[in-house]
């Protein structure tokens, strides 16, 4: 046999399998179950990346308004009208607390577990703002059951209201589904850890302001949270002992505050504490990260 014949034959070996697959994908049959079962399955998939996406979006925005609320506070002890600012700040958390509800109706019929991980960084974010609005209010820490107090939702009433049979709206206000969405207490000891950074940036702020109370009050707080955390050790979740370093930085920087105002307050001029506190408290930060 030739080369050109061997050529050809081999090309032709080769071009015969590709023409049995498109035969086979022609005899297809777009009715198979085992086809649309495939298709349901694709169909379900892509609607739960979809909510996913959806979760996502909407962690971050209760993340940079949990954010905006923080700076707010802040504010608190620099100025004398502290009830308008947390006036405020309840009006922010009214506008957090609807994005939550959003959530919350995203998850309905939904296994919470599968898409915690998209909405979590804004729970806790959330924590972390209103348990330092109830810290100034009441020098206190919150409690995770009166954080989820304030999660739970009751769908408006339009419908009933404007309906004028009261059989209709009587029946509709049965169907009215109660929506919550629950603060897991993971999410909240990582808000709570993450709000002892806050403390410690109060602390040093208040001394600046004149406030020489504040910094031992923040202290005895940040020591109780601390020996919580302690109790907890390394049989937690991984995320909550990684803070717990953090936390013991913020606490270390706070006692030196309470410490410098005890044995040197009365040799440092007031307008010029802030500025002391602040540098020591950077340097503390550049010799640990060294």
């Amino acid at each position: 046999m030739s080369k050109e014949g061997g050529f050809r034959k081999r090309k032709h070996d080769n071009m015969q399998p590709r023409n049995r697959k498109e035969e086979g994908e022609s005899k297809i049959n777009p009715s198979s179950p085992v086809l649309l079962s495939f298709k349901s399955f694709q169909k379900e998939l892509d609607a739960k990346h979809d909510k996913y996406e959806r979760l996502v979006k909407l962690s971050r925005d209760i993340t940079i308004e949990s954010k905006r609320t923080i700076f707010l506070l802040h504010r608190v002890t620099s100025i004398s009208d502290i009830e308008e600012l947390l006036s405020e700040s309840e009006t922010r958390f009214g506008d957090i607390r609807r994005r939550i509800q959003q959530i919350a109706q995203e998850l309905i019929g939904e296994d919470m577990c599968q898409f915690h991980r998209a909405f979590s960084p804004g729970l806790q974010e959330y924590v972390e703002a209103v348990s330092f609005q109830h810290f100034i209010r009441t020098r206190s820490l919150i409690s995770l059951e009166e954080i989820n107090r304030h999660l739970v939702f009751t769908p408006k009433k339009e419908e009933a209201e404007n309906s004028e049979d009261p059989a209709l709206s009587d029946s509709q206000d049965e169907k009215q589904q109660i929506l919550y969405l629950q603060v897991t207490p993971t999410d909240y000891l990582l808000g709570i850890a993450d709000l002892t950074g806050e403390l410690m940036r109060m602390c040093i702020t208040s001394v600046g302001n004149g406030d020489i109370e504040t910094p031992f009050e923040v202290s005895q707080f940040l020591r109780a949270i601390y020996d919580g955390f302690t109790y907890i050790g390394n049989t937690g979740p991984y995320e909550v002992s990684k803070k717990l370093y953090t936390l013991k930085q913020s606490l270390g920087k706070v006692e030196d505050v309470c410490y410098t105002l005890t044995v040197r307050g009365s040799e440092i001029p007031k307008h010029m504490l802030a500025d002391v506190l602040s540098s020591k408290a950077s340097m503390i930060e550049h010799e640990e990260g060294m």
